[in-house]
């Protein structure tokens, strides 16, 4: 039988062509090697996806996916779901974190309505594209259908494509939804082999008995879905439309060889499924922090990853990926504008 279903986006692996010419060029800048320490990697890393020895920033992007959940009706969160709707409608006033972060760091914002529960404002920085308006109580059914799910996958791609066709090569991924730290907790409990009881948070604020309920809601149902093993299976059953959009947004941006900054727990739980979907993803991938969220650390020890900042940050909404952003300026800065040692005249240490 042929599925109806849209390939999902095919991401290659890192082309490693350039990689000795990159670091020929980086270990020959006025400068002792390796003092540049971590701009060092970035700098090479960016020109291995643009596929040149001259990496530049074009158009930068923040698109922030909302979505509600249904597990929120099971109070996993201190905030009701309206706060999703009312912060999405802050993110168009330009009045949230991300607008000022985004701002700074000189980043194009795009707010996407993956499934919030309630109606929106229109504004010309909403992509109004719900998958449903929310998903449904994971503690009981699963939160999509498969092509749901699929559907989902495909939008956050396209909204990709769209900003690839405008010039965009640096792109990161935020989210808005009460109750998506549970949702995330799930989907690395079951992905990442991790017990849950690692992976949940205090999410926007639970106090220890908040904790203690959120803890035993999410393991009763995590038990009630045993079988759920494939990617897309702990997508559809414990995810959330916004999640959805971002791992095929992550797959798309890899496709089209972005570089990508990733934020925090939720937006590496949407990464924990494109990676089980597209493993090479993460060649492309630029962890920007480590979250103050419980399980967040953990997480990037799935990816072996080095995040960039540690600031104790658990907003969400792309905030941490905002602020990673001068860190890509100053890679492609000093591989662009640094004087070599024969340029300047300057003699090496092996001179």
């Amino acid at each position: 039988m042929i599925s109806s279903t849209p390939a999902l986006p095919v991401v290659e692996p890192l082309e490693q062509t350039l990689r000795a010419e990159l670091q020929r060029i980086i270990d020959t800048k006025t400068k002792p090697p390796g003092s540049l320490g971590r701009l060092e990697s970035l700098a090479r890393q960016m020109g291995m996806i643009q596929r040149t020895t001259r990496p530049v920033i074009e158009r930068p992007v923040m698109i922030v996916f909302a979505g509600d959940h249904g597990i929120a009706h099971e109070g996993v969160s201190p905030y009701p779901q309206a706060v999703t709707a009312q912060m999405v409608a802050n993110f168009l006033a330009g009045g949230a974190a991300i607008n000022a972060l985004s701002r700074v760091a000189g980043l194009t914002l795009e707010i996407v309505n993956a499934g919030v529960a309630t109606p929106l404002p229109s504004s010309d920085l909403l992509v109004d594209i719900p998958v449903a308006r929310g998903t449904r109580n994971f503690a009981h059914e699963p939160a999509m259908t498969h092509d749901q799910a699929f559907a989902a996958l495909h939008a956050g791609a396209e909204r990709v494509y769209a900003h690839a066709a405008l010039g965009t090569n640096v792109i990161g991924f935020g989210e808005m939804g009460i109750a998506n730290t549970s949702a995330a907790a799930c989907i690395m409990s079951r992905l990442g082999g991790v017990p849950v009881a690692d992976c949940v948070g205090r999410g926007t604020g639970l106090d220890d008995a908040g904790l203690a309920k959120k803890r035993d809601i999410l393991t009763a149902a995590l038990a009630a879905h045993p079988d759920t093993e494939t990617a897309i299976d702990v997508l559809a059953t414990f995810g959330g439309f916004e999640i959805a959009m971002m791992a095929g947004a992550f797959m798309a941006a890899a496709q089209v060889r972005m570089t990508i900054l990733v934020d925090g727990f939720i937006a590496t739980s949407a990464l924990l499924v494109a990676r089980a979907l597209a493993p090479a993803v993460v060649d492309y991938c630029v962890f920007a922090h480590a979250s103050n969220e419980i399980g967040h650390r953990r997480m990037l020890d799935l990816f072996d990853a080095q995040p960039l900042l540690a600031l104790d940050l658990r907003l969400g909404e792309g905030t941490g990926a905002a602020l990673a952003l001068p860190l890509l300026r100053a890679a492609v800065a000093f591989v662009n504008e640094m004087a070599s040692f024969e340029s300047a005249g300057v003699a090496n240490r092996d001179a």
